[in-house]
């Protein structure tokens, strides 16, 4: 594989977007896909490492594409980095974040009040301007109530849930989940929609399959160019797989999960290429946070070389596998090291579209472009962002990267059994007590060691150097952050799934209870 790097720090990427037209074969832009996994590591494709070596599709999707290693989500937790990705922005300014307490990560469960606010602007809204046909599949994630659903925010069609597939629930205290086709719900979790929790059988990723493909053929015939935004969410707890992949993997459920995903891409790949849209088809396959390993070995994966996992702002919980695929355009065999994140899909698919970019609010995505088309060396020491709440714990310079901020989880959840770092304890690292360190940050150069082990030392000029740039980009900024309304700060039983819209046709309206709101509490 080549290897594409650059030196150097330079924000004004070029603008190809003209170019971009001319090198479809019928003069259209790009269709989009965008596949978000759930809770897969870094080191579960093989790729990237694995052992076992059970993702075929995926290693063809990286030797015919680019395969992205230094590519990072936008927080270390579901429903934010979702928000980020659909809004280019970080979660500290589209509201997907809490200030109950401090740098406690937050997201959607039922019984949240807040979703994505109305005045942020959607990738879907935005590809709208050129014509663009927009469906999710699979985990929405941004708000359950009706003003929050996709629909109303830009995407034409959904199939899929609002929240994470927990339950089974007694419908009394707590409703089970509901599955939507567009704007109305058509069954629920565990009732019309099974998932075993015994032998971790379900049919949903293969629905999820069927439902992608089924999109691609009908905007394929209308000669309508298409979002899809696959958001299968197998490799979250409760793992599930179809009855076919049950058993197949070395890995155990978590493995099987990932094998059926594994499959889907290639699938979906395969049909694109059948339909001779291959060429007219950018495809990026990434994650929304780092594994949990909290839930392993049965239900969590793997970080590679990484430290901790999901819920952490340590390497494990925000770095994620990332392949862009694009026959014709991207080359194949190529490894890019460009520092990239989730939130430059955003920006980088308005650059595919045509679509200028939103100039009434800042932006954190970048445009992906030159990297992705023309090896581009320009964008490698941008800055990346390492939030948990409200509190910036780390940022990223080039190979460098500096905490200002450690914690893992606390000792009273540590006592309990609940461990982000399970094996991986650093002492003065990995601290289960917030620990401060904005006066003398702890650098760890990334490259020499990646498993954030061994920090630099404060008296050496290396050390000093690095602190002098770091600090002049964390100085910018924070001098120039305004931090949006926070969407997930109040909590209130009555505002779960109870009456979900198109229950009364199924009979499954439920009776909320009275309202009692409160401030949700986050304990990690």
């Amino acid at each position: 594989m080549q290897v594409v790097c650059a030196p150097t720090l330079i924000f004004l990427s070029i603008t190809i977007c003209c170019s971009l037209t001319k090198k479809l074969s019928n003069g259209s832009f790009p269709n989009i896909i965008i596949m978000l996994m759930d809770d897969m590591g870094w080191g579960d494709l093989g790729v990237l490492g694995q052992p076992s070596k059970e993702t075929p599709n995926l290693d063809a999707m990286a030797a015919q594409g680019m395969l992205l290693t230094n590519f990072y989500t936008a927080n270390p937790l579901c429903s934010p980095s979702r928000a980020a990705l659909l809004t280019g922005r970080l979660p500290v300014r589209n509201g997907f974040y809490t200030t109950n307490a401090h740098a406690r990560n937050a997201y959607t469960p039922q019984e949240i009040v807040g979703g994505i606010p109305k005045d942020e602007l959607l990738l879907p809204e935005m590809l709208k301007k050129k014509g663009y046909v927009s469906k999710i599949v699979g985990k929405w994630h941004l708000g359950h109530r009706p003003q929050y659903l996709p629909l109303e925010h830009g995407f034409n069609e959904w199939f899929g849930s609002p929240n994470c597939h927990f339950g089974p629930y007694n419908n009394s205290v707590r409703p089970n989940i509901p599955v939507y086709n567009n704007s109305e719900m058509i069954g629920r979790y565990f009732e019309d929609f099974k998932i075993d929790l015994q032998t971790g059988e379900s049919n949903l990723t293969q629905m999820y399959l069927m439902e992608g493909i089924d999109f691609i053929r009908r905007q394929t015939e209308a000669k309508q160019p298409f979002f899809l935004y696959w958001a299968a969410d197998a490799t979250h707890a409760p793992i599930y797989a179809s009855k076919s992949f049950l058993g197949k993997s070395q890995r155990g459920r978590y493995g099987d999960a990932v094998m059926e995903l594994d499959y889907s891409v290639g699938q979906i790949l395969s049909l694109l290429q059948g339909l001779g849209i291959e060429k007219n088809t950018f495809v990026f396959f990434t994650s929304d946070n780092g594994a949990a390993l909290m839930s392993g070995p049965q239900e969590g994966g793997s970080n590679g070389p990484f430290l901790c996992g999901k819920e952490t702002t340590f390497e494990g919980g925000m770095r994620e596998p990332a392949i862009a695929w694009w026959p014709g355009h991207i080359k194949e065999g190529m490894v890019s090291l460009q520092p990239a994140n989730i939130m430059d899909l955003f920006t980088t698919s308005l650059a595919l579209a045509g679509i200028s970019p939103p100039d009434d609010r800042v932006l954190d995505g970048l445009d992906l472009t030159p990297v992705l088309l023309n090896g581009s060396h320009q964008l490698t020491n941008r800055p990346i962002f390492f939030y948990r709440g409200n509190e910036m714990m780390a940022v990223r310079l080039g190979q460098y990267k500096a905490h200002y901020w450690t914690w893992s989880n606390s000792w009273e959840e540590l006592k309990h059994g609940i461990n982000f770092c399970p094996g991986q304890e650093v002492p003065g690292v990995t601290t289960h007590d917030q620990k401060e360190h904005t006066l003398q940050p702890l650098i760890f150069h990334l490259g020499r060691d990646p498993g954030e082990k061994y920090p630099l030392s404060v008296l050496s000029m290396e050390y000093q150097e690095v602190l002098r740039s770091v600090s002049a980009v964390v100085q910018q900024h924070q001098k120039t952050l305004v931090p949006g309304m926070p969407q997930l700060n109040m909590c209130d039983l009555a505002v779960m799934n109870w009456s979900p819209p198109g229950c009364e046709k199924l009979g499954k309206c439920l009776k909320p209870p009275k309202s009692v709101p409160w401030k949700c509490n986050w304990p990690h």
